[in-house]
């Protein structure tokens, strides 16, 4: 399955290492992973993907705000209605669950099918979770 992971960090830097392994363990499982950073990307491909992953950070402690990037990549896709898609967010905060919240409205108001969101707590378990993606 061709998947997009759309990672949306606090700021433009590298992609962090949970993240990563969340693309490793889904190219574990056969799947064709293409990482897309929301700080650049435009997110014009998106439509051609079978699944979406969106992994996130939030960027303020209190309010679980998202990075500004992440509604302007998805808005910029033309068609995202019915697209099956996943919402992760690395836990930075206490208050990680109000921003699923957020992500997950955000998602919706696109028309995506959230069909599945967690919270990443470390690598390893990123990795695992990526290998149940499409299991």
């Amino acid at each position: 399955m061709r998947i997009a992971i759309v990672y949306a960090q606090k700021q433009k830097s590298p992609v962090s290492e949970a993240i990563k392994a969340l693309a490793r363990g889904m190219e574990s499982m056969g799947h064709r992973i293409d990482l897309l950073d929301a700080w650049t990307d435009d997110g014009v491909r998106l439509p051609g993907y079978e699944y979406i992953v969106i992994a996130a950070e939030t960027v303020s402690l209190f309010g679980g705000r998202l990075p500004e990037a992440l509604p302007k990549v998805l808005s910029n896709a033309s068609s995202l209605v019915g697209k099956k898609s996943a919402a992760f967010l690395v836990k930075t905060t206490p208050w990680t669950t109000k921003a699923m919240t957020n992500l997950m409205r955000v998602m919706e108001k696109e028309g995506m099918f959230v069909n599945w969101s967690d919270i990443i707590i470390n690598s390893e378990q990123a990795e695992a979770l990526g290998k149940r993606i499409g299991a």
